[in-house]
This record gives C-alpha cells, structure tokens and sequence, in this order.
C-alpha cells in the first residue's frame, strides 16, 4: 500500500510538472502573439518583424500543443482532474492562438493581392488633403493601374459605384454621417468638390488606411464612387473591400433616413 501511494503520489508530481509547462508556454505563446501587434503599434519594431513574431508565436503554440497532450496523458493515468483541467486549458489557448496567424494567412490566400480597392477602376478618386501624408509611407498615394484593377475585377466583382436619388448637398452630408458612425477620422470634408477623406485604424496592429469618397451629380442623383487603400503591406487581407461595402451600406442607410 505505501509503494502503492507513492507510485500515484509520483505520477502526480509528473502530472503537474508536464501541465505547468503547458501552462506556461500557452501564456508565452499568447504573449508573444499579442505583442506582435501591441509592438507595431508603439513603433518598437516594424511590421516584418511583426509578422515574424506571429510566425514564432504559431510555431511555440505547436510546441504547447505537443506538451499539452503529453500533459493530459500523465493527467489521465494520475487521475489528477486538476492537471486534467490545466492540460486542456493549455490546450485550448495554443489552438486559439496559432488559429488566428493561420487564419490571416488563409484570408491572404482567398482574396487578391493587392491593397488599394475602389469603385471607380478606370477613374478612381484622387487623395488630396491626404496625399502628402501618403507620399511618405510604402504604398504612397498614386493607384496601381490596370494590373490591380483587373485584380479587383476578379476577386471583388461586386464593387461598383453607388446611385443615390438626392441631390450631392444631401448625399455629402449622409457620407459624412456615415464615415463618423463607422468611427473614421475625417480628415477634409469638402462639400462644394463633393470630396471627403478620411483615415481609418485598424483594431490589433493599428494600421492606418485612407478612404476618399467622391460625389458627383447624376441623373436623378448623386453618384458615389470611394477608394480605400492602405499605407503598407502589400496584401490587404480583404480589409479595404470590406470597410467600402461597409461604408456604402451605411450610407444607403443615412441616404434613406434623410429621403
């Protein structure tokens, strides 16, 4: 009986070492991953060496998830229900955190390769107020052409122009409701050339991507054409096809409350 005690008190002690360091690599994993991000944004480094620590926290979460098992294996045969419980923890922290590094890179693969959308692919909107703001970022501020417009035809069809039956006083004035209900800073609102532009950020990495919405007469309305394109990276991820579909629909909403 007392080697007995001994033998499961012995398993015990493996058991919770093992679960430990599962723990403990999960924290390091998830740390490490959201300071990819947090890091960016504070300047601490640039965005490749961003990208390389989310790199680095994917392959640590597969180490976590090794460890994890062996983990609940020495768990299952302590019949330790705390280690039990430490293990998938660890477990479950490791998955969500190589799952979100994965998932950007699928999402990179889905959509185009390019970062710069708009309605207008033969006449796209023009930064103004912003265009020396641009000039000084990787991707600056003139578009792609013809490659990256066929790009867009291809994996973003749906985008086009927006008719709206009210007059460009009216329809100026939902855009720029809209883009403040969307949370952009606006950066120029200029009624008379029917031009608004504005800087959006997004939440983790802080990226900062720039909209320009044009607003020309048309018959029985207003014309609404917006271009949203990112400072840097050269893949956008589908953010910028989402954020114009985002704004047109909210638009169409404000246009109809004033209507």
């Amino acid at each position: 009986m007392p080697e007995l005690n001994r033998e499961r008190g012995q398993r015990e002690r493996i058991a919770k070492w093992i679960t430990a360091a599962a723990l403990g690599l999960a924290a390091a994993s998830l740390v490490k991953l959201a300071s990819a991000g947090l890091g960016y944004r504070l300047g601490w480094w640039n965005v490749e060496t961003a990208f390389t620590i989310m790199r680095s926290a994917v392959y640590l979460a597969g180490v976590t998830a090794i460890v994890a098992v062996a983990a609940l294996v020495a768990a299952g045969r302590a019949r330790s229900w705390s280690s039990i419980a430490g293990a998938l923890l660890a477990a479950v922290v490791a998955a969500g955190t190589g799952a979100i590094p994965i998932a950007m890179k699928l999402a990179a693969q889905s959509v185009p390769f390019i970062h710069d959308i708009t309605t207008d692919l033969e006449h796209p909107p023009e930064f103004v107020s912003l265009r020396a703001v641009r000039e000084r970022t990787p991707n600056r501020a003139a578009y792609g052409g013809p490659e990256v417009a066929a790009k867009q035809r291809s994996g973003y069809p749906d985008l086009a122009p927006l008719l709206i039956p009210l007059p460009p006083p009216r329809v100026f004035a939902a855009a720029e409701a809209a883009a403040r209900e969307l949370g952009w800073q606006i950066a120029a609102a200029d009624a008379r050339e029917g031009r608004l532009e504005a800087t959006d950020t997004t939440r983790w990495f802080g990226f900062k991507d720039d909209i320009v919405v044009r607003i020309v007469p048309a018959a029985d309305g207003s014309r609404v054409d917006v271009r949203s394109a990112s400072r840097v990276g050269l893949s956008d991820l589908g953010v910028n096809a989402r954020r114009v579909r985002a704004f047109l629909a909210t638009l169409s909403s404000q246009a109809r409350r004033q209507g």
